[in-house]
Order: structure tokens, then sequence, then C-alpha cells
């Protein structure tokens, strides 16, 4: 039995019952998915059983007539996927467009929009089908410029929407935005895209997960795979603490609670962030009009320690932002403080109003910035989805369908950017690259001082 090598402490990966999340308190317990227990065959093996795992599983089995077998180390949405913001808009890369164009070119860069813009479609039609009611809020997203500086990029930004989309965003004065129940403090303009809504992501896992079910998939909670072989045969070997299953087929969907050694090829091809979340009680309605903040759409800022928030359906306001290169308990309680900190210096008329929930999770990168879906290395029938940058909602639903058609060779003729499928490089010097954050959000958060 090999031991998992990841970056973090062991903290971020012991799954314990409750995560301490908003969206929780929204759901009913559900019924615990079986632990894998002793030998097994499967036409496809699934490690992950997030938005990536689930979705590929009810499309194998709903479009392709494929059994999938999914194993997660906890149980399904325990990861990123249920414990994210639920903001469900373009997203999955932080390449800027003119780098992605200058690397890539513009057909490629349309074709990554595209798929964008799908992705979002496809949640939408997911829930509407599988009749999940995800609490969704208003369409539409806020691009808010946190400093003069940042309010002057704000008309190429639209254009480049324009270009690439189609959509015509609105650029919004800070005036224009209080009238449309948008205020906050240091807010400088901003831009409406017209795509994107917010939802309640552990209702949507959880709905994926029966969709998943009632497919035909098999789904096994508490089954962390320790170990994966190729065969000769070309067959893959997933073996869990009290399990074994023989695949044909092989999809790891782990994205941030990925391990270097499972597989080897991972190795110093991700990068964990983690994110942190707060979530206040419920706002009156003269707390929200002191504010002038009563908009329910999604929003986020510029910064590059970004700033993402959004006014829950019940009243609650949530707000996030990242700054921690480590996810002990020390760091969770410093990260709580901060974020409250940044929270009521945007939000001053919300001070009275405590933190009722606060917990964290990780964002994955990739070092190119983009997503990847394709391939494992050298093997002949096993791929893998991972780095959505913080937009996983619609782009791992995403990445989950097209998985599907990669290992039902009957490729998804939705659109497909060359540079997900052809490109996952390694950090340099893999094994240091988290101790490079503190650098890195230091240099952000001098930048967005400007």
């Amino acid at each position: 039995m090999q031991s998992l090598q990841r970056i973090y402490d062991d903290h971020a990966y012991t799954p314990t019952r409750r995560v301490g999340t908003v969206w929780e308190s929204t759901l009913p317990l559900p019924r615990p998915c079986p632990s894998l227990v002793g030998d097994h065959r499967a036409d496809v093996v699934i490690i992950g059983g997030g938005f990536t795992g689930l979705s590929a599983a009810l499309h194998l089995a709903r479009d392709h007539g494929i059994e999938a077998t999914v194993l997660d180390a906890a149980q399904p949405g325990w990861g990123a996927s249920g414990r994210n913001a639920g903001f469900c808009g373009y997203g999955g890369a932080k390449l800027s467009d003119g780098r992605m164009t200058k690397l890539y070119g513009e057909d490629q860069t349309r074709c990554f929009y595209s798929a964008q813009g799908e992705a979002i479609e496809l949640v939408r039609s997911l829930l509407k089908e599988q009749c999940i009611d995800a609490d969704t809020q208003p369409e539409g997203e806020y691009c808010l410029a946190h400093s003069a500086a940042a309010k002057t990029t704000l008309p190429a930004h639209a254009a480049s929407l324009k270009k690439f989309t189609g959509h015509t965003c609105d650029l919004l004065a800070a005036e224009e935005l209080r009238a449309n129940g948008v205020h906050a403090e240091g807010l400088h303009g901003g831009l409406l895209l017209p795509k994107g809504f917010g939802l309640n992501p552990g209702k949507y896992v959880q709905g994926l997960a029966q969709a998943a079910e009632k497919a035909g998939s098999r789904i096994f909670g508490n089954s962390p795979a320790i170990e994966i072989r190729e065969l000769e045969n070309g067959r893959y070997q997933v073996d869990t603490p009290t399990g074994r299953i023989l695949a044909d087929r092989l999809i790891v969907a782990t994205n941030g609670y990925s391990s270097d050694n499972l597989p080897d090829w991972l190795r110093g091809r991700y990068l964990p962030v983690v994110s942190h979340m707060l979530v206040t009680r419920s706002l009156s309605d003269q707390e929200l009009q002191s504010q002038g903040w009563t908009s329910r759409r999604i929003a986020f800022d510029t910064r590059g320690l970004l700033h993402y928030f959004r006014l829950l359906p019940d009243g609650r306001m949530l707000f996030g932002m990242r700054g921690t290169s480590d996810i002990t308990p020390k760091s969770q309680a410093h990260m709580g403080r901060l974020v409250r900190r940044h929270f009521e210096a945007m939000f001053p008329e919300f001070t009275a109003a405590e933190t009722e929930f606060h917990w964290s999770g990780l964002v994955c990168l990739s070092r190119n910035l983009v997503p990847y879906v394709g391939r494992i290395g050298d093997w002949r029938h096993a791929w893998t989805g991972l780095a959505y940058h913080g937009g996983g909602v619609a782009m791992a639903t995403y990445a989950g369908r097209m998985l599907a058609g990669l290992t039902a060779q009957k490729p998804d003729p939705s659109p497909y950017p060359e540079f997900m499928a052809t490109g996952l490089p390694r950090f340099p010097i893999p094994r240091l690259r988290r101790h490079a954050l503190p650098f890195a959000f230091a240099f952000y958060g001098l930048m967005d001082r400007w």
C-alpha cells in the first residue's frame, strides 16, 4: 500500500461528516454511499465524486450506455464541488484574453469562450432535466472595478467579450451600479456580463449524484483510491483500503484534491490554492438598503487576490477571497479574521451581521492557467479533467461530459479547444510550488493597492 503524496497538511484531506458550509444547513443528511468492499469489475472506474466525476458518470450511462463506478474518498461533493461559492458563469482559466490569443490564436480563444458558454447552458439544462431545485438566482454577473486604475481596463474587457462571445456587456459607472442595488466601498464602476447565475452547489452536486445513480452508475463513498496500476492487458486496477476494482477504462477526477503519485504522471502538474468563504446571518431590509446592496446577482472584483460575493436567497451575504498558503487549523482561524476584515471594509453597513459560517476549500490551478481535459500521459485508456481555476461549477460539469465522450470513443461535438487537450506542463521544482504562493500573494496584494 503506497502513501499518498500531497502538498498540504493532512487536515486538508481528512474526510469529516460536516465541512461547515452554509450549503450543508440547507440539505437533509444524504444517504451515505456504501464503501467498496471486496473485488469488483467495471467498464469505467472514476476516481472522484465531484462535478467532474459525477457528470462523467451520468453522461457515460445516459448518453453512451456505459456503466461507470465512482469512488470517493469521503462522500460525493465533499471536496470543492460541495463547498464552492455556487458561481455558474464564465471561468475556468486565469489566462488573459490577450495572452491566450497570443499563445493559441483568436480561433482557439473564441472556441474556449464557446465552451464556457455551453458549459453554463449544460448546467442549466441538467437542473431542468433532472428536476434539481438548486436555488438558482438571476441571470448575469458583475465584474467590479476595485480601483480607478482597474476601471480604465473595463472597456477593453468589454470589447474582448464582445469579440469572442458576441455578447454586449453594459459598462456601468459607480452611480449606475448603486441604482441597480450594487454598492460597496471602493467600487469605481463595473461590467454586467449577460450570462451566469448563482446556485446552491450542495443541492446541485447531490442532484447530480442521484441522477448518475438513476442512470445506472454505482457510487461508493469512504473509498479512497490508494493505488492505481495499469495492467499488461491495458486494464486498470484501483485499490482502496477495503476493496479492489478492475476496469477497462479509467477517469481521474480529483482536481485540487489530487495526489502527486495517484498516478505518478500528475506529479507537479497541478497547484491547489486555498479559498475561504464566510456567510453572515440573514440581513434585514434596512441593513440592505443602508448598504445599498440589494442585487441577487453573482459578483466579483478586479483584484488579483479576488473578492467574490453574492446575496443568497435567504438574505445572507456570502463573501470569499484567497490569501493563505496553508490549511491548518491555525491558518483557518487566521483567514477567518482576515476575510472578515476585508468583508467589513467593503460592506461597512453589515458590520453588525455576525459570521455564521466560515469554511475553506482547494481551488486548482495549472501552470499554463487553462483547464486540462485529456489523456493521462501514455496510458492507453485513461483520462483526467482538472484545473478549473475557481470556475468549476460550469467547466467541471462540461469537462465531465467531454471525458465521457473520450472514454466512450465517441468524442462530444461540443467546442473543445486544442490547448485543453494537449498540455498540462509541470511546475518548475514541483515540490516547492506551494511555498511560492506567499510571494505571489504578497505581489498581488501590493498590485491591488493601485
